[in-house]
């Protein structure tokens, strides 16, 4: 029985002209050894294009959504504290805002790790949602997960996701660094009134 997952159509010629037959990964030495060439792989194997391109375009737009509103929050949130006169004025409570926007960026990042490992499992690649989430942020967070082999009709959803993950961390590092650098140049503001 030929294992279908790993099988080839190739071209051999012999005394009788071309014929095609189906390597496994045991006969490929022998055909190769034969003057034989890959044709191409069965349709199994072949890697999708347009059905991840549309799952993964909406999973991204939908982290989008998520990251967009939960910047909105902490935008909300340092603004009513400038507004209120609380920032900026002692170090506790500078470093209580920073800490505050960086969790809600890191729930933000794990809700979005959660709509990518929902896009998995509609796919059908993962017995439960654990394993999805799992290799979903192995994906995300580019750190990658090899112990998962996600069959060929759905491999382009793994780099979509790892550039959704760093284009959302680089977004989530400059929220950061702007209600630090507001904080610091508030507090620089009340230093300098008489």
């Amino acid at each position: 029985m030929v294992d279908h997952r790993f099988s080839m159509w190739v071209e051999t010629s012999g005394t009788s002209g071309r014929r095609f037959k189906t390597a496994t990964p045991e006969t490929n030495i022998k055909l190769f050894s034969k003057n034989c060439c890959v044709l191409t792989m069965d349709r199994s194997n072949q890697i999708s294009l347009l059905n991840p391109l549309l799952v993964g375009v909406a999973t991204i737009l939908c982290t989008i959504i998520v990251h967009g509103l939960i910047l909105a929050m902490i935008v909300n949130a340092v603004r009513r504290d400038l507004r209120l006169g609380r920032a900026g004025v002692w170090f506790w409570t500078d470093l209580a805002m920073v800490t505050g926007g960086m969790l809600l960026a890191l729930v933000g990042h794990l809700i979005e790790i959660g709509l990518w490992a929902l896009a998995l499992d509609f796919c059908g690649r993962f017995s439960n949602f654990a394993a999805a989430f799992y290799h979903s942020a192995g994906n995300y967070t580019t750190l990658g997960d090899n112990t998962v082999l996600i069959s060929p009709r759905w491999k382009l959803l793994g780099p979509l996701e790892a550039a959704n993950g760093m284009l959302m961390f680089g977004i989530s590092t400059a929220m950061i660094f702007a209600v630090v650098q507001r904080l610091v140049q508030t507090r620089f503001e009340r230093s300098d009134r008489p």
